[in-house]
């Protein structure tokens, strides 16, 4: 498995102890964002890290910033993604199954390290179920295609 893991500088501490507990595992991450405390703004960690998940270039993304809202609004702009902030670990485990979630988003303010560890574990154990899902997938990927024809089709 091939993480893309970004941050802005108020996340730097989470994202490196997130990125050993994950590479521990065996799992490969691509490092985005900033490794310093220099200011380091959201929207280019969240663009780098969602950019990477949307052209198959990593499985999946988990991206931080202080609150994760922030840097979740940022990785949603790039078509193909369904990122999302998360606090515990029953959320994260039910975006991966109901919305086929691919990048999960963390806040470094607002959640410690071990919460963290157990959010990212219940978000990369849980499979998208399908089904009744993957209809409302498609539809949330009609809007993000073309909200215009969306809204002419089922309004």
């Amino acid at each position: 498995m091939k993480i893309a893991m970004g941050n802005d500088h108020a996340a730097v501490e989470m994202k490196l102890e997130l990125k050993e507990y994950l590479e521990e595992q065996g799992i490969e991450i691509i490092n985005v964002g900033t490794d310093s405390s220099e200011r380091y703004d959201y929207p280019l960690a969240g663009f780098q890290v969602a950019s990477l998940v949307a052209e198959g270039k990593a499985d999946f993304g988990i991206a931080i910033c202080g609150t994760g809202i922030g840097i979740s609004l940022s990785c949603n702009k790039v078509e193909g993604i369904r990122a999302f902030p998360c606090t515990e670990p029953y959320s994260a485990m039910m975006a991966r199954r109901h919305n086929d979630a691919n990048v999960l988003c963390l806040g470094a303010r607002v959640i410690g390290i071990e919460l963290a560890k157990m959010i990212v574990d219940s978000f990369l154990l849980a499979e998208f179920e399908g089904g009744r899902h993957a209809e409302r997938v498609a539809l949330i990927s009609e809007i993000e295609e073309n909200a215009d024809a969306f809204r002419k089709k089922h309004f």
